[in-house]
Formats: structure tokens, C-alpha cells, sequence
């Protein structure tokens, strides 16, 4: 049998062939913000570990570092988003770091592998030590500590990673300017043990000012010795590969489907005078057993028997201990607890109509 070796392929137009699934990142381009397209203090949304515009982790010095948005005006030319990160509180080192499920990276585990993204900063007077890492996780696979900072060090000190989180690269100053441009760092996933691999991208500088930014996108992290151009999905696997580990419904943002001035959860049964089944709608099996969080127990109504309204007195996720956890986040469901209903009766659950009401199911990393 006989091997062909390539360095590239083209199309008939002289254009880079690329194949898809290259990138292990989701949401590199920044395409999802289920969370909100804006995170600020305003109920803790930006403080320190948090997640923020989908798959991504925010990382700081402390709590309300930095305010996250989704930016649509400063980005690249020919594409439409970017995150933003916004000084708020000065002279802290901050960053933001993806988190790779193990059945997603276990091919990169001993072999050599790419980073790249596109980024900026607002001024370099202050923000001039932009660095990148390539981190590997030899604890528990998909079980990694939600901190992953130690410490944060001096000015141009690496921070010291928690226990199990290893440095693959050394991490070096990008010298980024106020004009996007392309930056890569090369490692070996070579850690014994490795489970999970996890990318980060931070300032490391302890003298900025309030109003500075630092803009990054297209991230992405591939198999190889070198970067190939980014690979841009489409916002429906986008969103897709994002709910598997986490799903909001709101009024606003996806997954929201209106439904006479409400949001449509799933179908519910009663099971008894006081409790509901609700089938989620969901399209793609989450990562695990979510989380949930909401707004307010009153926010959630089932309609039944053709217009009677129960509202909700508690939500949770329903375990009966009879499933496995793979079945139970293939296809979770909630209990919606009322003050009483007839039981087998069955009927829509909504987010009923409030400017704030929300339900979420979280299943991160």
C-alpha cells in the first residue's frame, strides 16, 4: 500500500483546501451569547471564573476586572463579532481560557498542536504583555477545577496554575498592536496523564487603566505544527455545540420561542396533584446532568386542560435515581412543583411573560 503526503491541497481557484473539525474551540468567533451580549457587575455577571459569552471562562485578579461584551463594531474586516474585554477596576491581570471536553481533545493528547487567534488592544500604552497558553488538565477527565489560577503574580510573571494544570508552552509576550493581527504558539500536549486541554489568552501586565480593551477572536486550536486558515461554522452548529453545556430560555435570546407573550420550555405532565414532568426542548444531548437556575419559582407556568394556569411554587431537575446520568442529560428534564393541579392532566410549561424571567441548564466544564 502506498501513502501520499501533501503539504497543502487546493481548490481549482488556487484557494487552501480545508478540512473541517479542525478546531477544537467552540464559539472561537464569538458567535453565541446566551448568557447576554453584555456582563457586567450588575449580578456578579463578570466577576472572577465566571463563564461569559458561550464556552468562555473569564479569569481575573479579583471580581468586576473586567466587563465582557459581545463587540460587533471593532472586529476584523468581513466578519461580525469579537469579545471585548473593558478594564473597570486597574492595574489587574485578567484573561479568558476554554476548557476542551476530553471525548473533543483526546486525539490532540501526545501530539503536537497549534493555537491561533486574531487581537488587539484599545492602546498599548499600558496593555503591552498579551500572552497565550496551551494548558493540560491530568486530574479527573472532564472534572477540572473551576479556578484553574493559583496565583496571579507580578507583573510579566506566568500566573501559577492550580494542581493538575500544566504549562505545555512557554508563554511570551505577543506584542500586540491597536490592528488585529494573527497570533500562534505551538506545544506538545506531553503532560503524563493528560485528560483534558484547556486554552487561555490574558493580559499579564499590573499597570492598566480603567477603559482600556483588549479585543480577541477566531480562536482556534488544531492538530499540527502550524495554524491553518480559521474554520468559521455556521451559527446553527455553533449554537448547537454550545447547548451541550448550556441552555438559556429567556425573552430575548436563543433558545426563545414565543408563545402567546410566554416561552415555551416542553410539554408537562403531572404525576401527581402537585408535580410536573416537563420534556425540555432541547435538540442536542448536554454534557451531563445539568445545573439549573432561574429567576423567580412564579416566573413558570403550565397551561393544562385546555386554559387552566398552574404556576410554578419550585423548579428543579428531575433524578429518580432509576436513570443513568448519560440518560438524564441526553434528555433532561425539569419538576415544575405547584400549589395544586389534577393529576395525568397534561399541558405546555412557559417562562411566563416577565422582562426578566429565565431558566438555565448548566452542564460546563
Amino acid at each position: 500500500m502506498s501513502t501520499l503526503k501533501v503539504d497543502t491541497l487546493q481548490h481549482r481557484d488556487g484557494t487552501e483546501f480545508i478540512f473541517s473539525e479542525r478546531n477544537k474551540v467552540i464559539n472561537g468567533d464569538f458567535q453565541i451569547a446566551q448568557r447576554g451580549i453584555s456582563l457586567t457587575s450588575t449580578d456578579s455577571a463578570n466577576n472572577d471564573a465566571k463563564y461569559t459569552l458561550d464556552r468562555w471562562q473569564l479569569f481575573s485578579d479579583g471580581n468586576d476586572v473586567v466587563d465582557v461584551t459581545q463587540e460587533t463594531t471593532t472586529v476584523p474586516t468581513n466578519q461580525l463579532y469579537a469579545i471585548a474585554l473593558d478594564v473597570e477596576t486597574a492595574n489587574k491581570k485578567f484573561g479568558i481560557a476554554q476548557k476542551i471536553e476530553q471525548k473533543n481533545c483526546v486525539d490532540l493528547i501526545g501530539n503536537e498542536v497549534t493555537l491561533s487567534f486574531k487581537a488587539k488592544v484599545s492602546s498599548t500604552t499600558n496593555l503591552d504583555n498579551v500572552k497565550c497558553a496551551i494548558i493540560a488538565w491530568d486530574g479527573t477527565a472532564d472534572t477540572l477545577t473551576d479556578d484553574m489560577i493559583s496565583a496571579w503574580g507580578a507583573e510579566g510573571t506566568d500566573p501559577t496554575l492550580a494542581t493538575n494544570y500544566t504549562y505545555e508552552n512557554t508563554p511570551a509576550n505577543l506584542n500586540l498592536t491597536t490592528s488585529y493581527a494573527t497570533y500562534t504558539t505551538t506545544a506538545t500536549i506531553d503532560t503524563s496523564g493528560a485528560k483534558n486541554v484547556v486554552v487561555f489568552i490574558w493580559s499579564d501586565v499590573t499597570t492598566t487603566s480603567a477603559g482600556e480593551f483588549l479585543y480577541i477572536t477566531d480562536v482556534q486550536l488544531e492538530k499540527g505544527p502550524s495554524n491553518s486558515v480559521f474554520e468559521r461554522k455556521s451559527f446553527g452548529r455553533q449554537l448547537a455545540d454550545c447547548r451541550r453545556y448550556y441552555v438559556r430560555w429567556d425573552r430575548t435570546g436563543p433558545p426563545a420561542v414565543p408563545y402567546v407573550q410566554a416561552v415555551y420550555l416542553g410539554m408537562a405532565q403531572f404525576f401527581n396533584s402537585t408535580q410536573a414532568i416537563i420534556m425540555c426542548y432541547i435538540q442536542e444531548p448536554m454534557r451531563g446532568v445539568p445545573d439549573i437556575a432561574y429567576s423567580a419559582a412564579d416566573d413558570f407556568q403550565v397551561i393544562e386542560n385546555g386554559n387552566v394556569t398552574e404556576t410554578s411554587t419550585a423548579m428543579a431537575v428531575f433524578n429518580d435515581g432509576a436513570h443513568t446520568d448519560e440518560e438524564l442529560s441526553f434528555q433532561p428534564m425539569l419538576v415544575l412543583t405547584t400549589s395544586g393541579a389534577t393529576n395525568a392532566r397534561v399541558g405546555r410549561a412557559f417562562v411566563a411573560d416577565s422582562t426578566d424571567g429565565f431558566l438555565a441548564l448548566d452542564a460546563e466544564l
